[in-house]
């Protein structure tokens, strides 16, 4: 994404072990949770916006969530190390043993151990980052859902358990929410995602609109290309719209961010039909103003576009 592993430190001077070192410097709990909280704060994300209507006892957890996601997806996006994020899972594997070494999975697994968060969740958001590194596209919507199955659900379901929250139904919706605004990001970043060598639009929707490889190497947007992102845009909105029912079925100290959540994703898309669809002119993206409308909305408890 935005930054390499070693600027992903938040300029701090302890970094994941490499080449199989065996840990890190030693670090007392506070410490790893200020650790997260640093890196956490040095990303303009919408996942650490939101976190900033979270009750105050509940941040450092988030924050220790973040820095694992962020960290992990820095060794594939930037990186593009299998092996870095092999390392990663070791230390996973660590943590939940009761043995955990660098700074993150410190707090990471006291963090567990208070909501009784199981490894699943951990362990598919490394299974997306792993398809990142070998990166070859998608050909329907449903793959592309299924990458958003363990690139950006975990991260929904993991909020959920911080708050007590196990049950199907609620996992659902939070599941439409996260990959509503993972889509919702994919077509804010087109262009940037090109230029790495990757193209998320599902290759059956590109060829049932014209749109080819090529002309969006060449940022022709066109009819065919507005016809697609149209098309993409539906779908996004569609699943943030639903998803956000979760905010009515869970308690006041969550509702604020799912509607935070929400609706940033459904902005991200207005954003996008403002400027014609041309996400190859301009990045589109939330200003002061769009996150003051979110976070007042949310405040209100509402979701608006």
């Amino acid at each position: 994404m935005a930054e390499s592993s070693a600027q992903a430190d938040g300029g701090l001077r302890i970094a994941p072990p490499r080449g199989g070192a065996a840990s890190a410097a030693p670090i007392g709990m506070a410490e790893a949770y200020a650790w997260c909280g640093r890196l956490a704060r040095s990303h303009y994300e919408n996942f650490t916006v939101a976190s900033w209507l979270m009750p105050r006892a509940m941040r450092p957890h988030m924050h220790a969530i973040y820095a694992y996601a962020r960290m992990a997806d820095d060794f594939a996006d930037e990186e593009r190390s299998l092996a870095r994020l092999d390392e990663w899972e070791r230390q996973l594997d660590s943590a939940y043993a009761g043995a955990p070494k660098h700074p993150v999975f410190v707090a990471l697994a006291d963090t567990v151990r208070k909501f009784d968060i199981p490894r699943q969740p951990f362990a598919d958001l490394l299974r997306a980052f792993r398809s990142d590194v070998n990166f070859s596209g998608f050909e329907t919507l449903d793959d592309l859902l299924g990458y958003a199955r363990y690139s950006a659900n975990p991260v929904g379901r993991l909020v959920l358990y911080l708050f007590g929250y196990r049950d199907a139904e609620r996992q659902r919706l939070s599941d439409l929410v996260c990959s509503g605004l993972q889509l919702a990001n994919f077509w804010q970043d087109v262009a940037i995602d090109f230029g790495k060598d990757r193209i998320y639009f599902p290759r059956r929707d590109m060829a049932r609109f014209g749109v080819t490889p090529a002309a969006i190497g060449a940022g022709a947007a066109d009819e065919r290309f507005v016809a697609l992102m149209r098309h993409e845009i539906g779908v996004a909105r569609a699943m943030l719209r639903d998803g956000a029912e979760l905010a009515h079925v869970v308690d006041r100290r969550l509702r604020r961010d799912v509607l935070m959540f929400a609706g940033g994703g459904l902005r991200i898309l207005r954003a996008i039909e403002r400027i014609g669809y041309d996400v190859f002119r301009a990045r589109p993206k939330l200003g002061k103003r769009d996150y003051l409308a979110v976070g007042w909305n949310a405040f209100c408890g509402r979701i608006a576009d």
